[in-house]
């Protein structure tokens, strides 16, 4: 995807859609549920709109990316992601929403002056945002300003009519969705409704990234009695490269369970989607393993994915693997890291 940053007349376009859209307030009658679907012009990639705002507190427009940023979506409806990879389950999409002023910040408002326009009070002022995996908030490029732009502008079409039919958005079963589609006419855009089967997609398989050596080395190693702590998640460190997209990199970390001493740890640089940094884990856990000089009589894991993506590692070290949410050590180790960061990022 190209990294360039809209034109001045892209972004007139996307502010313009954004005030008809605030103005129309469709989340007075539509809830973040009300899912609709529309192609990209230019990719015939899917997106997926959600409107928020039924209670006032967040007032916004969010276009979900493709079939994993629907899924995405509907497992944090659910309360099926994981709190501890909070931006690895965020879903990959675009949003509008309106802010108060100190929300902004000076990039936005140098792109409002320029375009000449005036907002005042609560709630108002537009702010663009792009959300991926992994990754913090970021600024729209291009492409995404003018795709997000179609959604808005496509929002208020939707919106009008579901006021008058609320079996709009409702076609079918829970994977059947109206999806708004282009198609050329004389040169110019129209656009129809169509109706749209979306299976859920299935998970990616986890590549054995494991050297078969560093393996069988570490196989020779003795057997302990000590029980390992392990657990993946966000760190509390933001890293931002000069004009890149910053990201709080994924941790690995490994504690004694009795006597809370820090084993190992591992910071997975930035990829370009969490999936990249899960095929890594298997591998830096052999090595943190190594790095004890034992293999551990057992091993607590403090989520899911990770269990998912160590357990034939463990099952092939004959190492026994223990889900649970009770890691005191851990959480200590992990308090203290993140008061560690926020004195370091006072200074």
């Amino acid at each position: 995807m190209s990294e360039s940053a809209p034109t001045f007349d892209e972004w007139k376009r996307l502010y313009q859609a954004s005030i008809v859209f605030k103005d129309l307030a469709p989340w007075e009658w539509m809830e973040e549920t009300d899912v609709f679907g529309i192609q990209n012009p230019e990719t015939e990639e899917l997106g997926f709109v959600s409107i928020m705002g039924l209670l006032g507190e967040h007032l916004a427009l969010a276009l979900y990316l493709g079939v994993k940023g629907l899924q995405a979506f509907w497992e944090l409806e659910e309360g099926t992601a994981e709190p501890s990879l909070e931006l690895s389950t965020l879903p990959n999409h675009l949003q509008a929403s309106f802010e108060d002023r100190d929300e902004l910040t000076k990039r936005d408002i140098k792109v409002i002056k320029k375009l000449s326009l005036k907002f005042r009070g609560h709630q108002v002022w537009p702010l663009f945002r792009s959300y991926r995996p992994g990754f913090l908030p970021w600024d729209l490029e291009a492409q995404e300003a003018r795709f997000l732009t179609r959604a808005l502008e496509q929002a208020v079409d939707v919106a009008l009519r579901f006021k008058q039919d609320p079996e709009l958005l409702t076609p079918g079963d829970g994977d059947t969705y109206l999806v708004r589609v282009p198609r050329k006419e004389k040169g110019d855009l129209v656009w129809e409704d169509q109706i749209v089967t979306v299976p859920p997609v299935e998970p990616d398989p986890i590549p054995n990234s494991v050297s078969v050596a560093e393996l069988e080395a570490v196989k020779l190693l003795p057997r302990d009695q000590r029980v390992v702590e392990m657990d993946l998640f966000v760190s509390p460190v933001c890293i931002q490269g000069k004009g890149t997209r910053p990201y709080m990199p994924y941790m690995l970390l490994s504690v004694d369970r009795a006597s809370g001493l820090i084993l190992a740890y591992k910071l997975f640089e930035a990829e370009e989607t969490p999936q990249q940094t899960w095929n890594l884990v298997p591998a830096s856990v052999l090595q943190q393993i190594e790095t004890m000089k034992a293999v551990p009589s057992r091993l607590l894991v403090g989520s899911p994915l990770l269990l998912h993506l160590v357990q034939t590692l463990a099952d092939d070290l004959g190492l026994p693997i223990e889900l649970t949410n009770h890691l005191p050590n851990l959480a200590q180790a992990r308090e203290a890291l993140l008061q560690y960061a926020h004195r370091d990022g006072d200074k």
